[in-house]
């Protein structure tokens, strides 16, 4: 048998070092990430199924909206139920083949995000700069399309890096300093003199995220531009409640995955690490639905009809 496929199946469970499963800290882990979680279904699912039963909102934009809901859950499910049942079970391990889908889920479900936000920045573009012909650029064929290929795109992503990760060699510590599998902590436990077959992922990674955060920025200068152009007030904040959100997203999501990924990871757990992890995997998911319906009048009456609608019938 070859030497890097006896070391990859030395290592047949992980350790995950995140938050204590004893003491106080024990206690209130499962119970914060139990409420937050429910939030999380609680926001998305709401949103799923009223943009799915509310034929008013059968708009491209609520179209990626329910699509980014979706990829909320899936993201924000991959890593807090397991992190949970760990403290539950005052356990910290989590099998191979588990981290390897945990990792696999964290892509997929971020990447294809990242590609759903650019998208929907282009919708703002055409809907704010370009109303006349939104109906032709943003068609229901060319809003599946879009969707598709970001689903697509994400889960070539998520292929690519979860093949260059889990090729490396695991023979030595399997102490992972994070409350999920991340690729930055598996990096440092790797026992691979050579990280060429995840350094090439992380670059075109990078590459990549950097491409859509241009294009999302290019997007935005052009709406801005337009939005001062709008003669009334109540135009100019119709506009803004609906890319502000977006926008505050996006920064939210880019900022904190990029500092975890390109800054270098020290081999001790760290509280910092923690919190800025949560930033791009637990904030998101939980804090999307607010920030999107919040001030989203067109979701309020949605709700409103959806409440009234089932006491009618009931």
């Amino acid at each position: 048998m070859a030497q890097g496929v006896t070391n990859l199946t030395a290592v047949t469970e992980f350790i995950l070092l995140g938050f204590p499963t004893q003491g106080t800290m024990g206690f209130l882990h499962p119970v914060l990430f139990s409420l937050v979680y429910l939030c999380a279904l609680l926001g998305n699912g709401l949103i799923v199924l009223i943009t799915t039963l509310d034929r008013h909102l059968h708009n491209p934009m609520y179209f990626f909206l329910r699509s980014l809901s979706f990829l909320d859950l899936c993201l924000i499910s991959a890593i807090v139920p397991k992190s949970i049942a760990n403290s539950l079970r005052h356990s910290s391990s989590i099998s191979f083949p588990g981290c390897v889908l945990q990792v696999f889920m964290l892509f997929v479900s971020g990447a294809t995000e990242l590609t759903l936000l650019t998208v929907m920045s282009l919708d703002r573009y055409a809907a704010i700069c370009h109303p006349l012909h939104y109906d032709v650029i943003m068609s229901r064929d060319r809003c599946v399309q879009l969707t598709a290929v970001s689903w697509l795109g994400g889960g070539l992503y998520a292929v690519m890096n979860t093949a260059g990760t889990f090729s490396l060699s695991y023979c030595g510590s399997n102490v992972v300093h994070q409350f999920f599998c991340d690729v930055p902590q598996l990096l440092a436990i790797s026992c691979s003199g050579n990280l060429i077959n995840e350094l090439v992922p992380i670059f075109i990674s990078v590459t990549l995220d950097m491409c859509c955060f241009i294009f999302i920025v290019i997007s935005y200068v052009h709406i801005f531009s337009a939005v001062r152009k709008i003669p009334s007030a109540e135009g100019k904040a119709k506009a803004y409640s609906t890319c502000l959100p977006h926008l505050l997203v996006v920064v939210l999501f880019l900022s904190t995955a990029f500092f975890a990924y390109l800054k270098s990871t020290s081999g001790t757990p760290s509280l910092s690490d923690l919190v800025i992890s949560m930033f791009y995997t637990v904030v998101p998911p939980t804090f999307n639905p607010v920030i999107y319906s919040l001030r989203n009048q067109a979701m309020k009456s949605a709700v409103g009809r959806l409440i009234k609608g089932y006491y009618t019938n009931k």
